[in-house]
């Protein structure tokens, strides 16, 4: 058998049914009271809280309390996605999305988790859910969809999969459990094609003293995730924690952020750590076994209660569901299913990431990477001068003969993981001679530049990756040659208005349109605009039109060209570049051309009249309206290679695009004697559509006027709004 490289979280023959919520007793007001009297929040004045505990746990009640008057809903919908109990609140539309969520996490075998935690993380999770259920005791007023009462062991569901659980179908799910028509499949795990679709993850990039103005390391933090995804605070103790970043709503640590001598930046990128396996499955009895060689072995089972909601009050389905030594049992091609092994280690994930907020350098993230690998990457930069990049390193050892990127055969034992790679066979790089390091979602070959570690000495599951990215290559056009890098020139090479994914793929389409015959009606129809197109020099910008013509040029022909591109294996970019027909291009350009005039009455409409930043409400969904306020963003998807990233589109009532993901929490950070940040977040920090920091930060946002973060005390003097216990 496979050794065993996560940890089943569904408990064998275990129906999950809700609890009621808990009664508060006499007992816990008391011990929220005491708590609370030992936080202090500090709400600075862009409303951002600033939580001092006594204890660490202290600090988690407090950061907890003071998410929840920003945003209970979000936290909320957290644990709802996190628990799969989406169906409970939403119907039963969404009960195949919670038997994927259950096919991993079960509350029974998390709870005995949490029993089995140090102490210290238990505390930690103790306090959590304590500063929620104060929250909700002090605010009779506020009535949660699902979650009345919250559970210690809650925590661990957050962020528990790693990733793999976005890379189950829930159309062939629902195939197999359901015994539904089943879908077309994709060729593999994922989205069919990353360059076609809106990227996500984020950029990362530090700079070594050398290469800075004034000898200090630069971390540069840039989270494109979807706007309001997290908080942005402080967390301070005194045993000794002082952190601050952006905080997931709903979670204990800060997810991206810095401490007075260390920073640390999270992306994601082509890492092999998810694998599907062929299993071979017989019926024996009223049970299954799966082959592994020459063993028939007995298929675990377990079963699994979905409640959900309909309009007569609760309802539930019950499904039986099937686990080999792989993992679980998400799909079936033909005769074999299909089992999915990935991590699934919440309490070493949440003790990696908790103390990365209390480590003080490099070394120590060294030493915690080491104990509990990530299945991300991690960029670091510290006040001893070192900058570092780890790449995920979370990386099962495997036969590299067979094609981890396809489902392999699980009953033949070559098949079995060896263990997982040791941190110094990854490719981690740290001080590079070049004096900077990136990532952008990207692989790693080129995140330092000349300094760069060689693709050909790593196993190939290391990064999936066949080709660099826009991102990538902007990065590498912005960082090389400079030794005077400061705060406020990172920060503008971060907003580089380059979009090196035209720069690549316009000469094919002039080519096209020089080919044409002088009697061709294209050769007309589309003078102007290539004469707009040729003139350009690929950067974003409000009142470019060429960026307008081009944004809407390369949408359609991706829509065109995307099925293509995927079968010959390379992204969309690259395929326009290289392979797409000269009709393609230029019809795909007419196509665009109608396309803005229809909606907005002319071609030659600049980009900020269509790329807009709105924020009506604090709907988990947002609502747009063309009528209504907004503000014009000039930075484009981070498809074309823009490292702003502003992720936006039409809408079924909208004419303008509006974003809902990309840049979402930015901040540049120098380690010297003492720290300085600089930072942004979308909107701003509150739910509270009656608050003046519910979008008090969108004009900086749009133009990248990053703020000064308020970090010690005494900078917090003449910027404090209000100072109170938790409750208070």
């Amino acid at each position: 058998m496979p050794k065993r490289s996560l940890v089943f979280l569904v408990a064998a023959a275990a129906a999950f049914v809700p609890r009621v919520a808990a009664t508060q007793t006499p007992q816990d007001i008391a011990r929220w009271e005491q708590r609370a009297s030992r936080v202090t929040i500090t709400r600075d004045d862009w409303g951002i809280a600033h939580v001092r505990g006594h204890t660490d746990a202290d600090a988690v009640f407090g950061a907890l309390y003071a998410q929840a008057e920003d945003d209970f809903n979000r936290i909320e919908a957290n644990y709802i996605n996190s628990l799969g109990r989406l169906a409970e609140a939403e119907g039963a539309s969404q009960i195949w999305r919670d038997l994927r969520t259950k096919l991993f996490i079960h509350p029974d075998t998390l709870a005995k988790l949490y029993t089995g935690s140090p102490d210290w993380l238990k505390q930690l999770m103790d306090a959590f859910a304590d500063g929620l259920n104060f929250y909700l005791y002090k605010h009779p007023e506020v009535k949660p969809r699902v979650i009345t009462h919250f559970e210690p062991w809650m925590v661990l569901s957050l962020g528990a999969g790693q990733g793999a659980w976005g890379n189950v179908n829930l159309d062939e799910l629902a195939a197999f459990y359901g015994r539904v028509p089943m879908p077309a499949r994709r060729d593999g795990m994922g989205e069919d094609d990353g360059q076609a679709s809106e990227p996500l993850g984020s950029n990362s990039i530090a700079i070594a003293p050398k290469n800075t103005l004034n000898g200090h390391a630069l971390l540069w933090l840039n989270p494109h995730t979807s706007f309001f995804f997290r908080s942005e605070l402080q967390m301070t103790s005194d045993e000794g924690l002082n952190a601050y970043g952006a905080v997931t709503w709903g979670h204990i640590f800060v997810h991206q952020g810095f401490n007075p001598t260390a920073g640390w930046q999270h992306t994601t990128s082509g890492v092999d750590n998810v694998d599907e396996f062929l299993e071979t499955v017989t019926q024996r009895g009223d049970g299954y076994v799966y082959k592994h060689g020459a063993r028939e072995i007995p298929m675990t089972t377990a079963r699994v209660t979905v409640p959900y909601r309909t309009a007569a009050g609760m309802a539930d389905t019950t499904f039986t569901v099937y686990y080999t030594g792989h993992g679980p049992i998400v799909r079936s091609v033909g005769d074999r299913w299909v089992s999915i092994s990935q991590r699934n280690s919440p309490v070493d994930n949440l003790i990696h990431s908790y103390t990365t907020t209390k480590a003080k350098n490099y070394a120590d993230m060294r030493q915690i990477m080491e104990v509990y690998p990530s299945g991300g990457n991690t960029m670091v930069a510290d006040a001893e001068g070192n900058i570092a990049y780890f790449p995920a390193n979370y990386i099962p050892r495997r036969d590299t003969s067979f094609d981890w990127t396809k489902p392999v055969d699980g009953s033949d034992p070559a098949t079995d993981y060896q263990g997982r790679l040791a941190l110094d066979e990854t490719p981690v790089l740290v001080n590079p001679a070049t004096g900077w390091l990136y990532n952008a979602n990207n692989w790693p070959w080129s995140a330092a530049g000349e300094s760069s570690l060689k693709r050909s000495d790593y196993p190939v599951y290391v990064d999936r990756g066949t080709e660099e990215s826009p991102r990538g290559y902007h990065a590498l056009r912005v960082l090389p040659g400079h030794t005077d890098f400061t705060m406020t020139s990172l920060t503008a090479a971060a907003f580089d208005s380059y979009l090196p994914a035209f720069a690549t793929m316009l000469p094919s389409l002039i080519k096209a349109y020089d080919a044409l015959p002088a009697t061709d009606s294209l050769k007309t129809a589309l003078a102007k605009q290539m004469t707009v197109l040729g003139a350009w020099d690929y950067r974003w910008g409000i009142n470019s039109v060429a960026t307008s013509l081009a944004v809407f040029w390369g949408t359609e022909v991706f829509r065109r060209v995307g099925s293509e591109a995927r079968a010959a294996g390379m992204s969309s970019v690259t395929y326009v570049a290289q392979r797409a027909s000269h009709a393609d291009l230029l019809q795909s350009l007419a196509a665009a051309s109608d396309k803005l005039a229809a909606d907005f009455g002319n071609w030659q409409t600049p980009w900020g009249d269509i790329n807009r930043f709105q924020r009506l409400n604090n709907d988990i969904e947002p609502r747009f309206d063309d009528a209504k306020p907004s503000i014009a963003v000039p930075f484009t998807s981070a498809r074309w290679g823009s490292l702003a990233s502003f992720g936006a589109q039409a809408y079924p009532n909208t004419k303008k695009w509006y974003g809902t993901s990309g840049n979402s929490f930015v901040a540049v950070v120098e380690f010297g004697d003492s720290v300085r940040a600089r930072a942004v977040t979308a909107g701003g920090e509150s739910g509270d559509v009656n608050s003046p920091h519910f979008n008090d930060q969108a004009e900086r946002y749009a133009t990248g006027n990053l703020r000064t973060v308020y970090f010690y005390p005494s900078q917090l003097t003449g910027h404090t709004e209000r100072v109170y216990h938790p409750g208070s």
